[in-house]
């Protein structure tokens, strides 16, 4: 991670290179990294300026400031935090960069159409993090979990610097580089970090994860292998019955138990009966018993052979694994990745990352996930939730019950509704997050999703009700699903399929 000596450098070349150029694009590679596309005319020059891109990661032990060749690939649903980006600094323009107090606190300073915003990079070893703090010092948005960096600093928390004393200066690591290469070499030496530190985290996975496999494996053939052994019980069982067949006219009522003479081997043998059954229903039970133990050694049987062969494989895949990235010496990034790739290791891997997620929430609840105006809402009245191009979620009525709560109870302030004129379909409300006027890109989304479920949702031209809230009531005693709306606007859609497509690969999973 930069230094404080390193950040006291690169502030004023970042204030030169970049005051007065516009953001044209936000992405959020991951859960530690924002970039930005940058353009406009460097300061100083007359000519406009090609696009650049700056990346901003937090990443424990990586974060930095540097730049990049071009902007990295987005994830097909946008993460929450470049959603806000999207939804209130749409085009926003760079003003300066600054150092917070006298520590690893640096802050971008942009002016948007919802006012001025500090993108705030506080470098903190492992509690690192990005901030969208407001004019008024006040965090909006966090990149990285409050939890996992400072628990304080939530969102709707004042920022405050880190109160740890007087931090090390620290060396310039990169002096030898003029100031116009800065910026790209410290990207240069990171990316090659961040390349080692995934090869060694694939490896830490891939071990984890095989070392799991294998002792599930090996439980699983032990546990049949034991069914298996179970064979000599239930050929016991099948002599009891037929035993007791040969004297069941001697077995009285309330016995526990009879003996009988096996005139093949010339043992007497002992049979416990179940003084509550008659004698018929005591030899029904001792059959049903063999009966079962037969369907458990068949099904052990047959799966016996696969599970010693998935021991193999296993064993197999750690060889390759320690050839790979072995205990001492250097990784083979190529052989990690060719195991990676392997068809079980990659659902095992999948599985993993699945199970590492959902223990991440095991604390919250489903409904603790949920925006608040959604918690203790019954789960047939939540509404479906989409996301539109600029970061704001749009809410879809699922039926009539829906579609009245929806309208009457979820939305509010300046939140619109959208409804095809003339067909039945359920209530659409954009959730403008109390702006006024709301980007033309997610009134398009809204309306899209308004035909799209409604009973022309195969018309390529539509007429779509746009309304504020406030201008939707229910008449007293009327059915389910039916409002009345004053004024509003009609919104002439023309249906794009690629739009309908990115709305639905969008939906939000309740």
């Amino acid at each position: 991670m930069l230094s404080l000596a390193e950040l006291r450098r690169l502030t004023p070349i970042l204030t030169h290179e970049f005051a007065g150029q516009v953001v044209e694009r936000w992405v959020q590679p991951d859960g530690q990294r924002i970039a930005m596309a940058l353009y406009g005319a460097r300061r100083g020059s007359e000519k406009n300026g090609s696009k650049r891109v700056v990346l901003v990661s937090c990443r424990p032990g990586l974060a930095r400031i540097s730049e990049l060749d071009a902007l990295p690939r987005a994830p097909e649903r946008p993460p929450a935090f470049v959603s806000f980006l999207r939804a209130h600094l749409s085009r926003a323009r760079v003003k300066e960069v600054r150092l917070i107090g006298d520590d690893r606190v640096m802050a971008l300073r942009v002016s948007a159409r919802d006012g001025e915003f500090d993108l705030v990079l506080s470098i903190l070893g492992p509690k690192s993090n990005l901030y969208l703090v407001d004019a008024d010092g006040v965090i909006r948005a966090t990149l990285r979990a409050p939890a996992d960096t400072r628990p304080e600093l939530t969102v709707g928390a004042r920022f405050q610097p880190p109160q740890h004393g007087r931090p090390q200066f620290g060396e310039d690591r990169f002096e030898a580089f003029p100031d116009a290469a800065l910026l790209r070499n410290i990207e240069a030496v990171y990316a090659d970090q961040e390349q080692e530190k995934a090869h060694s985290d694939l490896a830490k996975s891939l071990r984890q994860t095989l070392r799991r496999e294998a002792k599930n494996a090996q439980r699983r053939l032990e546990k049949l292998e034991a069914e298996l052994a179970e064979a000599e019980e239930a050929t016991a069982l099948q002599r009891q019955g037929e035993l007791l067949k040969t004297a069941l006219g001697r077995v009285e009522m309330g016995a526990t138990s009879i003996e009988v003479d096996d005139y093949e081997t010339g043992e007497r043998v002992r049979i416990n009966l179940d003084p509550a059954k008659t004698p018929k229903e005591n030899l029904q039970a001792v059959f049903k018993r063999y009966q079962k133990f037969v369907r458990r050694l068949t099904k052990a049987g047959g799966q016996v052979d696969a599970a010693r062969s998935s021991c193999e494989t296993l064993a197999g895949l750690m060889a390759d694994l320690t050839a790979a990235a072995p205990e001492s010496g250097p990784l083979d990034p190529d052989a990690l990745s060719a195991l990676a790739d392997h068809p079980d290791v990659a659902r095992w891997l999948g599985r993993r990352r699945a199970a590492q997620l959902s223990g991440g929430d095991a604390a919250a609840s489903p409904q603790d996930k949920l925006p608040a105006r959604l918690r203790g809402v019954p789960a047939r009245l939540l509404p479906r939730r989409y996301l539109s191009r600029d970061g704001l979620e749009i809410w879809v009525g699922r039926h009539d019950a829906g579609n009245d709560h929806l309208s009457t109870r979820l939305a509010r302030g300046n939140d619109l509704f959208f409804h095809l004129d003339g067909a039945p379909g359920s209530h659409v409300v954009l959730r403008t997050e109390g702006r006024p006027d709301p980007p033309q890109e997610s009134l398009l989304d809204a309306a899209e999703l308004a035909v799209h479920f409604s009973k022309q949702k195969n018309a390529t031209r539509a007429d779509v009700h746009v309304v504020p809230i406030k201008q939707v009531k229910k008449p007293r005693g009327a059915k389910a699903g039916l409002v009345w709306v004053t004024g509003g606007r009609s919104l002439h859609l023309r249906r794009e399929a690629s739009r309908l497509e990115r709305l639905l690969k969008a939906r939000i999973e309740s």
